[in-house]
């Protein structure tokens, strides 16, 4: 429609904008390891050094792999059915990314689920304690945030909810994490004969499998009302959890510190591709064995078959 005006001024300053969204892309795209560096530092400098804490270090390195392999073109001197069976990675990887597009989607919008302030239960996912008793500034903030929610429920003139806190011990822990996010609670004015403890899951999935029945004993029966909370990154592959538990709950994320975001988030997209690791291995598997056949028609010199 720009183009139809006839405004010299306009259409340039149109297209200017429009190679400048492209050029941004290309920036985006070409120097994403550069941010993945940056992003490694910082996790590195602040967080525990664990390996699931490195992995924006090591898509860093795999990205300038890519890179450095992409300039230099060796494919150029390989035959054409060695070049057809390469090509399985990257058309795995445009399977990755399409996915992975999907979860950021996915993730951002279940950020915007409604609140609705009639809960009868608030479910605290739990998270490591520092020295086996005490909560970590990361589990703080999840509770802080289901009192936020209940003080602001009772405001709206609606019941005061439960808590559930959901965590069990460790093997490293002196008191489960239930216990623990109950002293924390407690000490920031929540009534004791409010909280109920759920102190014997190991993962997500029993955090909401053991806190419906908890819930389910404490109500009388299913008809409870309820939300979960955990770190925002964290609340969509929870939700996902909470379906497959039988537990009608959505979450409601806490702050999480910005810089700590793209290795979170990159570990819960790892965490969703494995819930569903059957249905994407077989498209990958799929994939592997078109470029092998073509690969293979290919040495043959078979030509009616090739679609590479």
């Amino acid at each position: 429609m720009i183009f139809s005006t006839h405004l010299k001024t306009l259409q340039m300053v149109y297209a200017l904008l429009v190679l400048g969204f492209f050029f941004l892309v290309f920036v985006v795209i070409a120097f994403s390891w550069l941010f993945c560096f940056w992003n490694a530092y910082f996790v590195w400098k602040y967080e525990s050094h664990t390996l699931p804490n490195l992995l924006t270090l090591l898509l860093g390195i795999s990205l300038i792999a890519v890179w450095i392999i992409s300039l230099s073109g060796p494919a150029r001197y390989f035959p054409r059915w060695l070049n057809a069976l390469l090509m399985t990675a990257p058309v795995i990887a445009v399977y990755l990314l399409f996915i992975m597009y999907n979860f950021l989607v996915n993730l951002l919008l279940y950020q915007f689920v409604p609140r609705h302030y009639n809960q009868d239960y608030l479910i605290v996912l739990g998270a490591g304690l520092l020295h086996g008793e005490v909560v970590t500034p990361l589990l703080a903030a999840r509770i802080d945030r289901a009192i936020q929610f209940a003080n602001k429920q009772e405001l709206k003139g609606h019941k005061t909810p439960k808590f559930i806190m959901s965590g069990g011990q460790g093997g490293d822990e002196k008191i489960s994490e239930a216990q623990a996010m109950a002293n924390y609670a407690i000490s920031r004015g929540i009534d004791p004969n409010d909280i109920l403890l759920e102190d014997q899951s190991k993962n997500t999935y029993q955090n909401m499998l053991f806190s419906k029945e908890i819930a389910i004993q404490d109500y009388g029966n299913s008809d409870f009302k309820a939300k979960f909370f955990s770190n925002n990154y964290h609340i969509f592959r929870a939700a996902l959890y909470a379906k497959m538990a039988g537990l009608r709950a959505n979450g409601v994320g806490c702050y999480t510190r910005l810089y700590f975001l793209p290795n979170a988030i990159i570990r819960e997209f790892a965490g969703v591709f494995v819930m569903h690791k059957k249905r994407h291995f077989i498209v990958i598997g799929l994939i592997t064995i078109f470029c092998v056949v073509q690969a293979i028609l290919i040495a043959l010199n078979i030509a009616k078959y090739q679609m590479m």
